[in-house]
């Protein structure tokens, strides 16, 4: 009765129009006050602790505003014109590029729709420019998009960290093979369609060009260095390495490219200027611009945006925590594990559920309020049966990422519905053969679990710890 009380009424709010988290919270604390022998008090004290007790959580909103800063500065610009240069000349080259400014990008921001809004909003009209359909482009940059959410650091992966208590650090290990896989599986697929169908191809634009164009994008690429290696190597935790992330991107976005902030327009070298009196003038200008970026307009107005987007986040997660502390008080999931481990079902078995069951709800929903959700259903129930939890999250997070594909609120084919002008439909149409093909990865991923797993084993090894720990 409780299980069919609290489902019916958060998935009624949900149809009804109400916001997510409102109908998370709503629907928990109506089940609690009905079913339950918990006190408001302890309502309180929970949704508080879902905040404060949690760790990873601080890495969402650095995240957010490392990717914020470099979204609105040059580096999505920069990336593309290295990624053109690298490997345009390739036929098909212009959307292979694509593909991989994508990955890049997905690397320093951690999330699908920026992605797509940054990289797409310049490509799509360079891929028709040079003789590409548009819908061709459309359809690669939306789907290459949702290498945000599973290229680390993925603010979705740390979502599952903190709904599963698996650890983070392992996570981003496990999406590194699974998300180069992925953009490469897409460049392939470029490959053979531009074959097909004579799509052109760009002149090489000389190694002299390859390199000054890698010098300038490498301050937006050191981000995926400097957060990768150390939480890879152990220096840093993923939020120590988020915080970092975040001061990195201002820095860079302020001081190093200077496309917003005080010195906006301001050149490295002026004409006719000496390396000498470049090297003050520009030591001269750090402290200026650290000052006066505290009452900068532009930069202000990115703080402000980071800050509704987490708060919206962080918002959702106290909400879907009371939700999974409801599902834990009335033991729904322990229910729910015995009911499905007396069915019988083998792993594989589970696993086809695991995923149409994700891939329905991706349908309705935004990916962190699904992992918040789910997570803790599935969670126990796949321990169970024997399956990796770190696996589990793989998988999940690959649904995740058809599900900003698939309408009505996948929120990759809003970004590029807006970047075309062209109407959803349009969009759905122009994404679906790519759709398809992801959907193909996600068998893969799913029954060949050491591509997610091999990495972090085989780090831990490095560190001395034994096989599964």
């Amino acid at each position: 009765m409780t299980i069919a009380f609290l489902f019916i009424l958060l998935f009624a709010l949900i149809f009804f129009g109400m916001p997510i988290a409102i109908s998370l919270g709503l629907a928990s604390i109506t089940t609690i006050l009905l079913f339950s022998h918990d006190s408001l008090g302890s309502i309180a004290l929970k949704f508080f602790e879902s905040q404060s007790g949690h760790y990873t959580l601080l890495a969402i909103p650095f995240f957010i505003l490392s990717s914020a800063f470099l979204s609105t500065g040059g580096v999505a610009r920069r990336l593309i014109d290295f990624a053109i240069a690298a490997i345009g000349h390739v036929r098909g080259g212009l959307a292979m590029a694509s593909v991989l400014a994508c990955m890049l990008f997905a690397a320093v921001s951690g999330s699908s729709p920026a992605t797509v809004a940054a990289i797409g909003a310049i490509v799509i009209t360079g891929m028709v420019r040079a003789g590409y359909p548009m819908a061709f482009g459309a359809g690669v940059i939306t789907t290459a998009g949702t290498l945000g959410i599973l290229i680390p650091p993925s603010i979705v992966m740390l979502v599952y960290s903190a709904a599963t208590e698996v650890s983070a650090a392992k996570m981003f290990e496990a999406g590194f093979i699974p998300g180069i896989m992925m953009g490469l599986l897409l460049m392939v697929a470029i490959y053979i369609v531009a074959r097909v169908k004579k799509l052109p191809a760009q002149p090489f634009p000389g190694f002299r060009t390859l390199l000054v164009t890698g010098g300038r994008a490498l301050g937006g690429m050191m981000l995926i260095f400097i957060v990768l290696g150390a939480i890879y190597g152990g220096v840093a935790s993923p939020t120590e390495a988020a915080a970092v992330a975040a001061v990195y991107a201002f820095l860079i976005a302020v001081y190093g490219y200077r496309d917003i902030g005080p010195l906006k327009g301001k050149p490295w070298v002026s004409e006719g200027e000496s390396i000498g009196s470049a090297v003050v003038r520009n030591l001269l200008y750090f402290p200026r611009a650290m000052v006066m970026s505290v009452g900068d307009q532009e930069v202000r107005k990115v703080i402000m945006d980071a800050a509704k987007v987490s708060i919206m986040l962080l918002f959702i997660i106290g909400n879907a925590m009371l939700f999974a502390h409801v599902l834990t008080t009335e033991r729904i999931p322990h229910h729910i594990a015995e009911t499905i481990v007396g069915w019988g079902l083998p792993a594989w078995g589970f696993l086809i559920i695991v995923n149409l069951l994700l891939l329905a709800a991706g349908n309705f929903m935004e990916p962190s309020a699904i992992l918040l959700i789910m997570a803790p259903i599935l969670f126990p129930i796949a321990v169970k049966l024997g399956i990796d939890p770190i696996h589990l999250g793989i998988i999940m997070t690959v649904n995740m990422e058809i599900g900003m594909l698939t309408p009505p609120v996948g929120l990759n084919l809003f970004v590029t519905a807006g970047i075309t002008g062209k109407s959803m439909g349009w969009v759905i149409k122009a994404s679906l053969p790519w759709t398809l093909l992801l959907l193909g990865f996600l068998i893969l991923i799913t029954y060949v679990p050491q591509i997610s797993l091999w990495l972090p084993e085989y780090l831990n090894e490095l560190r001395g710890f034994a096989p599964g720990s």
